[in-house]
């Protein structure tokens, strides 16, 4: 165990992940067909035991309940019948996208017969540690699947019985695919989500969805990359030159919609020419939408009712309350965003074409929108059929990771007996002639 509390894995657990990584090398190997005809089966047992889900999940919801679980979490817990069967819809969504692995990125003859190729291939074996969602484990194990990765996955004890009942059905699902069941496994105790952090060489990806944190303690408690964002303090800028009642539609949406979710905004900035009549409207809708305003004292005299100190401009509520700002133009609303922003994703409400470029440019998030709900930040809704996570690292992926988050490359070169010593003493040149990228 070191400093911070984190065991060493069990036997049991080293059994597992072993278990799960000699399934994920098979698993790499399989062909497009037979990742697409596991998911089918997934998505065709989900649906099967959907009644045994949703059961699970009242008896989750009901112990929530008694602990006095907090609203945004209970919100993120309930996985209904409706919900049940979006997520059934994006494993089948996603098992009709195209083939995320053997894409050939680059064919370049280095020399006569001498041809270099890099080609996308999985991960491996993700870990992937998360909270509140058990919806998340459906997610993730179709993006898995479809990626050829295996996956580890540890959700949080208040959707313990949830999960366990997803797991089992996606299990017996690819129980009657080509695809080997060990390419997924769910952990149950906080000790093994612990251990997890230690399997470096049998994990090489961990993916932390929850509270900053967790996120935070991850990051500093393993060798094994992390993938993932600690906040999602969102911001939502009107500008003076702005359509009133589309900008009060955005906002509303941005904040009401779904306000447990990362990508909710929690920060309005309002330019000071336009907040008189901005706000005039906005203040009644947002009381009527149950939403609590905290403002500064420009927007307090324009009718936002609670004081907002500083600690509201960073913070990430995941719930119905909105810090509210008015600033003077654009510039002040980019340097409010650059210094409590999360880098996750700002929008900008304006008819003014260069004032919105100005502001997708400047702004440094994996998502900056131009006139539209902060809520499309999602993996679904950009069509990559769900997502694992976003990310709001600079590198690479970043925002919602989807397919194309979860595979790396290789190089492959093929020779006629080619030696590095002919080249070095002259005997034969390199012609680096870029070839057709085609297939494989």
């Amino acid at each position: 165990m070191n400093s911070q509390g984190v065991p060493e894995p069990s036997a049991d657990l080293l059994r597992l992940a072993t278990a799960v990584r000699r399934a994920a090398l098979g698993l790499g190997q399989s062909s497009n067909q037979q990742r697409q005809q596991a998911l089918m089966a997934m998505a065709a047992s989900l649906e099967a035991h959907g009644d045994r889900i949703v059961a699970a999940n009242a008896e989750d919801l009901a112990q929530a309940s008694a602990d006095g679980l907090a609203p945004a979490l209970v919100s993120r817990l309930k996985l209904d019948a409706g919900k049940l069967a979006g997520a059934i819809d994006g494993v089948r969504q996603l098992s009709s996208l195209q083939d995320p692995l053997g894409a050939r990125q680059l064919h370049r003859e280095l020399a006569d017969g001498l041809v270099l190729e890099r080609v996308t291939v999985p991960l491996g074996v993700l870990g992937v540690i998360f909270e509140a969602r058990p919806d998340a484990v459906i997610q993730i194990a179709a993006l898995a699947i479809r990626s050829g990765n295996g996956a580890i996955l540890k959700g949080g004890s208040e959707a313990k019985c949830t999960n366990q009942a997803v797991m089992q059905s996606l299990k017996e699902g690819l129980a009657g695919s080509s695809v080997s069941a060990d390419a997924l496994d769910l952990l149950t105790t906080r000790a093994e989500s612990l251990a997890l952090l230690r399997l470096d060489g049998l994990v090489d990806l961990i993916i932390p969805r929850g509270s900053n944190e967790l996120v935070r303690f991850i990051q500093d408690n393993t060798r094994i990359p992390v993938l993932g964002h600690a906040d999602g303090v969102c911001h939502l800028y009107v500008d003076q030159e702005v359509d009133c009642a589309q900008a009060l539609r955005i906002a509303i949406d941005s904040k009401t919609q779904y306000p447990a979710a990362c990508n909710a905004i929690e920060t309005l900035l309002v330019h000071e020419q336009i907040a008189p009549i901005f706000l005039k409207e906005a203040v009644p809708a947002f009381q009527a939408a149950g939403v609590c305003l905290r403002g500064d004292e420009a927007s307090r005299d324009l009718g936002v009712e609670q004081v907002a100190t500083s600690d509201d401009w960073s913070q990430e509520y995941l719930d119905l309350v909105l810090a509210v700002r008015v600033v003077k133009d654009v510039d002040e609303a980019l340097e409010h965003i650059r210094t409590y922003g999360s880098r996750h994703t700002e929008a900008i409400a304006t008819v003014n074409h260069d004032t919105a470029e100005r502001f997708l440019r400047a702004v440094d998030s994996s998502g900056v929108y131009h006139n539209c709900s902060t809520r499309f930040a999602d993996g679904f809704r950009y069509g990559f059929g769900a997502e694992v996570g976003i990310s709001t690292q600079t590198l690479p992926p970043r925002g919602p990771v989807g397919l194309e988050g979860l595979v790396t490359y290789r190089y492959r070169l093929r020779g006629e007996g080619h030696v590095a010593a002919d080249f070095a003493e002259g005997r034969t040149q390199f012609s680096h002639r870029d070839l057709p990228l085609g297939t494989e």
